[in-house]
């Protein structure tokens, strides 16, 4: 069974979704739209840059879904691909309940621009930062945020976790983690801590967005970040844990297990970059992936397919 995977902030690259556009009109009518919806050329941002560009919150979050969204058209038109669930991480969550149909496009979209511009003026507001702990055990990550303040942002895996904090408990992290004798501590260049109280400002502004827009029943289960599990079937359940996510933990390796624990064995990641896949693999070896971010893998993955 597969489980279908759309990453978060940090696999965008300027040309992503270029060749799906070129050459499909399908494709080239998301794109269109997404001008349409957003106010702003996304798609030239898309396909030609500039990098700093893409870096900005409310740019990078429709621009991230959008390419993604037509690399999981383009297999579908490939090869029609029934799939037992589909997840995400972070803004990636909002791609997998667009793909099974919780959300349209246009109002993805919506959300996708909103929440981006609210969490980077949260950023902005409160200098904040994020750091990745590589090999701690689960009491050296519970000394760590206790002596530092820091919360767990994200759980990437067992080895893997992120941490978000102020800017001065970011800095103490990275030397009490040496101290606790943690493997490694990499302070993450992002524009402040996401995924925390910090954000709290942003999720305030998101509700009255998300309460203007209308949640249906998932087609296929989608996995949440903050619970680990299928959400409900209902759509104001969905809205309710879409918005904790803005400040929760989103607990990437217990969706995995999720998938697993549902008979998934293979995870295809739709969108630019490998950056699921890697982490599937770390969590599990045995697992098997596969992408599609152009023309290339798409072929590849349909092969794959069989």
């Amino acid at each position: 069974m597969d489980c279908c995977v759309f990453a978060g902030q940090g696999a965008q690259v300027p040309g992503m979704g270029r060749d799906f556009a070129e050459a499909d009109a399908e494709a080239r009518t998301l794109f269109d739209k997404a001008n349409a919806v957003l106010g702003f050329d996304l798609k030239k941002i898309c396909f030609e840059g500039p990098a700093e560009e893409l870096t900005k919150s409310n740019v990078c979050q429709p621009a991230k879904f959008v390419p993604s969204s037509a690399a999981y058209r383009a297999l579908q038109k490939r090869r029609a691909t029934p799939f037992a669930c589909a997840a995400g991480l972070s803004l990636g969550e909002w791609g997998a309940l667009c793909a099974a149909g919780v959300l349209d496009f246009d109002s993805t979209l919506t959300v996708l621009e909103a929440r981006g511009r609210f969490m980077q003026e949260a950023c902005e507001a409160t200098p904040s930062g994020m750091i990745a702990i590589v090999g701690a055990s689960a009491e050296q990550l519970a000394a760590l945020c206790e002596k530092t303040g820091c919360t767990v942002a994200n759980v990437n895996s067992a080895a893997q976790q992120v941490l978000s904090g102020s800017k001065d408990a970011i800095a103490q992290a990275a030397t009490v983690a040496k101290e606790l004798g943690i493997k490694r501590a990499i302070p993450l260049a992002t524009a402040g801590a996401f995924h925390s109280p910090f954000m709290a400002p942003a999720r305030e502004k998101l509700a009255p967005i998300l309460d203007a827009i209308t949640f249906r029943a998932p087609k296929f289960p989608v996995l949440s970040n903050v619970t680990g599990r299928p959400h409900a079937n209902d759509g104001a359940a969905i809205r309710a844990a879409m918005l904790e996510q803005v400040t929760g933990t989103t607990n990437w390796a217990a969706d995995v297990a999720c998938a697993q624990a549902m008979g998934c064995t293979r995870f295809i990641e739709f969108g630019p970059g490998k950056v699921l896949s890697g982490l599937i693999k770390k969590i599990d070896a045995a697992l098997v992936t596969a992408n599609v971010g152009d023309l290339a893998s798409l072929d590849a993955t349909v092969a794959a397919l069989g």
